[in-house]
C-alpha cells in the first residue's frame, strides 16, 4: 500500500515520509512557506517534483538528495512518486537551521551573508551512512510514544552527515572519480555484491566483471561509498537481516542462511558485532513492543 506521513519535530520543523508500495503512481501536495528549507532524499525508486502548474519538473532518483531554498518565492511540494518508491523529506525554517550553525555559518554556502537572500539548489549522492539513517526512519518499530523523539534524533543525525561530507578532503578531489565511466563501474560493482550477498564474488572476480583493475576498484569503492567493498557489504547484510527479522516471516536460522551464513553461530556473532545484541534478543524485543 502507499502511505504518506508528516511528523512535526518542532515548530517549523517537519519530516515527511512517502512510501508508495503500490503499482500506481501517487501524488502528494503540500504548501511550503518561503522561510522553509527543503531537503528531499530518494530512498528507493524514483520520484518527480512538479513546479509552476506542471511547466517544470525536477527528477529525484534513488540514492540522490535534493536541497531547495528560495527566499523570494514559495516552493510548494508537488511530488509525483513512482510505483515501489520511497522518499523522505525534511522541511525546516531558515531561522531554526541557522541556529544549528550559528558559529559555523560561514562554512555553509547558502548561510553566508552574500547568499542569504538568494535561491539555492543542490543535488548530491546519498552516502552509506546517510542511507542507514534513512532506512532506520522508514523501519521505525519502537513504541509510538517515543516516535517523535526518535525521529528528531535521527533527522539531526541525517543533517549532520549531510553537511559533514564537505569536510572530506577527498570527496570531490579524487581525479579517478572525474571519469563518469569509472563511477558507473563502481556502482555496478556495488549492485553485484548486493545481488549476490550470500555468495559474493572475490575482489579480483568483481573487478573483472565490471571491467576495471583491482586497485581502481578498491580506491573508487572507498571514495564513493566511504568503506571497503566487504565492510560495506557487511553493513548492508546486517541491515537486511534486521529487516527480515522485523518482518516476522523468518526465524534466526533462515535469516542467517539468506544472507550467506552457513552456521547460525557465525550469523549470531556478526549480528551482535553490528547491533550489540543477538538476533534472538532482538526478536524478543520486537515481540514485546507489539
Amino acid at each position: 500500500m502507499g502511505t504518506g506521513e508528516e511528523i512535526q519535530i518542532e515548530d517549523n520543523f517537519f519530516v515527511l515520509c512517502f512510501q508508495n508500495d503500490t503499482d500506481e503512481t501517487q501524488h502528494f501536495e503540500r504548501e511550503v512557506g518561503v522561510d522553509l528549507i527543503q531537503f528531499h532524499f530518494g530512498v528507493k525508486g524514483r520520484a518527480k517534483f512538479i513546479f509552476n502548474q506542471g511547466r517544470y519538473a525536477l527528477d529525484l532518483r534513488e540514492e540522490v538528495s535534493l536541497f531547495l531554498y528560495n527566499p523570494q518565492k514559495e516552493l510548494p511540494v508537488h511530488l509525483e512518486i513512482a510505483p515501489h518508491s520511497w522518499v523522505l523529506s525534511v522541511l525546516i525554517s531558515i531561522k531554526k537551521f541557522h541556529s544549528f550553525f550559528s558559529e559555523e555559518a560561514d562554512y555553509i554556502p547558502f548561510l553566508s551573508e552574500g547568499n542569504k537572500d538568494r535561491k539555492y539548489y543542490k543535488d548530491d549522492k546519498i552516502n552509506p551512512s546517510m542511507a542507514i539513517v534513512l532506512s532506520q526512519l522508514f523501519h521505525f518499530n519502537l513504541h509510538q510514544s517515543i516516535k517523535k523523539l526518535y525521529f528528531k534524533g535521527k533527522v539531526y543525525e541525517l543533517l549532520s552527515l549531510y553537511f559533514n561530507r564537505a569536510e572530506d578532503p577527498n570527496a570531490e578531489q579524487c581525479p579517478f572519480l572525474i571519469d563518469e565511466e569509472n563511477v558507473i563501474k563502481i556502482r555496478k560493482a556495488k549492485d553485484i555484491v548486493i545481488a549476490n550477498m550470500a555468495e559474493p564474488p572475490g575482489l579480483q572476480e568483481l573487478a573483472d566483471q565490471v571491467g576495471i583493475n583491482l586497485k581502481k576498484l578498491k580506491m573508487g569503492f572507498r571514495q564513493i561509498y566511504g568503506d571497503s567493498v566487504y565492510s560495506f557489504l557487511f553493513d548492508y547484510k546486517m541491515e537486511y537481516a534486521r529487516k527480515l527479522l522485523d518482518s516476522g516471516s523468518y526465524n534466526v536460522n533462515e535469516v542467517g542462511l539468506k544472507i550467506g551464513y552457513s552456521t547460525a553461530s557465525h550469523f549470531i556473532a556478526a549480528f551482535k558485532k553490528k547491533f550489540g545484541t543477538t538476533p534472538k534478543k532482538y526478536l524478543m524485543s520486537i515481540n514485546e513492543r507489539v
